[in-house]
């Protein structure tokens, strides 16, 4: 092993995103172009305390920049989250010589990166979860892939709901956040979008405007939830019980976290991956790469850690007023 070299590692944590192989190839061909060693850290956490690592290589990311996915594969790890357990890993990191870690991941993921930080290992996050939910970052990896599927979904359930004269109640995922779900209704052009972040009135916000659009001449209905309401089922029998209106539930799932990622999504990979070795090459730790006013820089991950992404309310508020 040449000690000459500045090695760094890079793992993906969490749930999975599109855009993470593009991740991690920016990463591996920008460490690689400033002579440094790129190890590769199988499955989150999980990999150095098992020691599964190994290092990459120019051709290591070839052909990955348009697949779903990580090549790195993902994994939760508890056992990371014990002291023992990041002492641990901090001692697989010198064994194979890193001086730093890319990690791309969640909020989840970030607070792994301090404790690790904190055992001397340099770490930097890239934010990549289709919840968009990091409020450091205007934009996460992951977050655009996961709409357009979702919007896709949803345009073939508009053609049933429109023939049977139906409801379809979609259920999006978004964990606790329903930023998903708010672009995706208005992109939809859902009758009624549930979010957790606004109060809803099953009654009075979906009920009696199903009612007044029906007679209005509409037929068919589109309601988008997110998925940390906890409403979907409820929401579904309301509708068919009060309006008479039969009423389908359709959870997209997982099948929102896979698939090509589109232009913006290689794009963004592409620039944070970047920027990431950037930092890691000066020797600088405990910084999330983000998008702010269009721009790619970084913050202090502790200071992104607590901050909250709000809704967009005007966008929730020219749903309301166009999707009738």
């Amino acid at each position: 092993m040449s000690e000459e070299k500045k090695t760094i590692g890079i793992m993906t944590s969490g749930g999975d995103a599109p855009g993470m192989n593009a991740t991690i190839r920016a990463v591996v061909r920008s460490a690689l172009a400033r002579d440094m060693r790129i190890m590769g850290i199988m499955r989150g956490y999980n990999g150095l305390l098992t020691g599964e690592v190994k290092e990459m290589h120019l051709r290591s990311v070839s052909e990955i920049l348009h697949r779903g996915g990580t090549i790195l594969y993902t994994a939760r790890c508890d056992e990371f989250r014990t002291l023992e357990g990041q002492i641990k890993a901090a001692e697989t990191c010198r064994k194979f010589g890193m001086s730093g870690v890319v990690v791309i991941g969640g909020d989840g993921s970030f607070r792994g990166a301090v404790d690790l930080s904190k055992q001397g290992i340099n770490c930097v996050g890239i934010p990549a979860t289709i919840d968009n939910d990091i409020a450091a970052s205007d934009y996460t990896i992951g977050f655009d892939t996961a709409m357009n599927t979702a919007c896709e979904m949803i345009d073939k359930l508009r053609d049933t709901s429109q023939s049977h004269e139906r409801c379809s109640v979609v259920e999006v995922m978004g964990r606790n956040a329903g930023h998903l779900a708010l672009e995706v209704g208005v992109a939809s052009g859902a009758t009624s979008i549930v979010i957790p972040e606004i109060p809803i009135d099953i009654e009075n916000d979906i009920i009696h405007k199903i009612n007044k659009v029906q007679r209005k001449g509409k037929k068919h209905f589109i309601i988008v939830v997110a998925e940390g309401t906890g409403l979907t089922n409820e929401i579904s029998r309301r509708i068919e019980e009060e309006t008479g209106i039969q009423s389908r539930v359709t959870v997209l799932g997982h099948v929102q976290r896979g698939g090509a990622p589109t232009v913006r999504e290689r794009v963004m990979a592409s620039a944070m991956g970047y920027r990431a070795v950037e930092l890691l090459s000066f020797g600088v730790t405990n910084r999330v790469v983000v998008l702010k006013n269009s721009q790619i820089t970084d913050m202090d991950i502790n200071e992104a850690l607590e901050m909250k992404k709000p809704i967009d309310l005007k966008l929730y508020k020219i749903s309301n007023t166009i999707s009738i």
